[in-house]
């Protein structure tokens, strides 16, 4: 391609800020973020802000590369046919290429009264409601927190190191990721906060009242302030938009992150759905998808085949209030082992994470291209499972695995694949 490259990014997050500063490695590439706010949002820090520790948020100057044009506003639909995007204050920005990594957020909980009386923590706005909700409780108010993944636990323990009365409501298993010995140690803990953790198959929720939560055993949780953790939704932008998504929402990919629809549409973090294998939600994923949208967006400028999506996983990790936290080791296509670092080592490396993710975008923005995490291989479990998935559909309406592997772009013959 000659002359100048335009590349819009919908979201400025992990994954659209990464992909946005690696683009501005060529000259020639005009780079546009969007993003509905001003500020870059550390979304693993929210449990932080709804307790006073943290306001979760850094200015875009930090982590942004100068040579990004950043727009405030909020994509409404995006329009393949005229390679452009529509915003909500009106008008509409052109594009050659678009990464589409609008992430995630609370899911619709489809529980009576759950979208009424309890407070999700998803998003920046929310958490700023929540934290003005439990500073206006009383110190002795019940609070409830729904969902045992890594942001109930780190909300439970949190407020409980604050000194609040806290009931964790795991509707299943207290922190499914973790290894036994790793779900032990987190049990410990919460324990000693006095955290009151609730599990097993018989504590789903069913009902959430103004001052209760209710369970499938028909148990009454009294609560005062509840706190919903449990699942994350997506954004109808590309469904609205006539792309092909998955049950969920994401945009269905290739491989290389390229939309099944349309070769100048590249998914990154969240909201992509490579393969419809999709990776564990979670800047851990989200940083090495920008970085590979954006190589895949290079490569296409530069006439090149774009490299296939070869993740790696380290493990996750999981603060316990200041003072502790766990790292939970895996294997390096994202199965826990069981050794994990707890305690105050635990604490110090949840925040050396959180400070890395935003020390790997301010690096990438100062140094474009020099972020490559996302090159690590990650063994060869996901060509086994796409293979798998060949062997039992050799063809679908989107193309072959095999296809998808080989990073095949463009038109209909591509397949469709998301930790702290």
């Amino acid at each position: 391609m000659s002359g100048n490259t335009d590349v819009v990014v919908i979201g400025g997050g992990y994954a659209g800020v990464m992909a946005a500063n690696r683009l501005t490695q060529r000259d020639d590439v005009t780079v546009t973020l969007i993003n509905p706010r001003p500020n870059f949002v550390e979304r693993i820090r929210l449990h932080q802000l709804v307790a006073g520790s943290h306001d979760a948020v850094v200015d875009y100057p930090k982590v942004l590369g100068e040579g990004v044009r950043l727009v405030v506003d909020s994509v409404t639909r995006i329009d393949p046919a005229e390679r452009s995007v529509r915003l909500a204050t009106g008008g509409t920005i052109g594009y050659d290429y678009l990464i589409y990594a609008v992430g995630s957020g609370s899911a619709d909980p489809r529980v009576p009264g759950a979208a009424e009386f309890a407070h999700p923590i998803a998003g920046l706005e929310e958490a700023r409601r929540l934290r003005s909700i439990v500073d206006a409780a009383p110190a002795t108010a019940a609070v409830t927190v729904v969902g045992a993944g890594p942001t109930g636990i780190e909300t439970a323990a949190e407020l409980a190191e604050g000194g609040r009365a806290v009931t964790l409501v795991c509707g299943g298993v207290l922190g499914p990721y973790l290894h036994p010995r790793g779900r032990r140690s987190v049990a410990r803990r919460l324990a000693a906060l006095g955290v009151t953790v609730l599990d097993g198959p018989d504590t789903k929720v069913t009902a959430v009242t103004r001052d209760a939560v209710e369970l499938g055993d028909g148990r009454e949780v009294p609560s005062e302030v509840t706190i919903w953790t449990a699942g994350f939704g997506v954004p109808d932008l590309a469904a609205r938009s006539g792309l092909r998504t998955d049950a969920l929402g994401r945009l269905r990919t290739d491989e290389t992150l390229t939309s099944v629809d349309d070769p100048h549409i590249v998914a990154a973090g969240d909201s992509a759905a490579p393969s419809d294998l999709p990776l564990r939600m979670s800047c851990q994923a989200a940083m090495p998808l920008g970085a590979r949208a954006a190589d895949t967006v290079l490569s296409r400028i530069a006439g090149e085949q774009p490299a296939v999506l070869n993740q790696v996983f380290a493990g996750q990790c999981i603060s316990l209030g200041r003072r502790a936290g766990i790292f939970q080791f895996a294997h390096r296509y994202d199965v826990a082992l069981w050794f994990h670092i707890g305690g105050r080592p635990g604490a110090r490396l949840k925040a050396l994470v959180c400070d890395g993710t935003v020390k790997h975008l301010a690096g990438e923005a100062g140094k474009p291209g020099s972020y490559g995490l996302h090159r690590v291989s990650g063994g060869a479990k996901r060509r086994e499972l796409l293979r798998a998935r060949r062997d039992e559909a050799p063809t679908t309406g989107t193309g072959t695995a095999a296809g998808a592997l080989r990073g095949e772009a463009g038109g209909a013959g591509r397949l469709d694949e998301q930790t702290a």
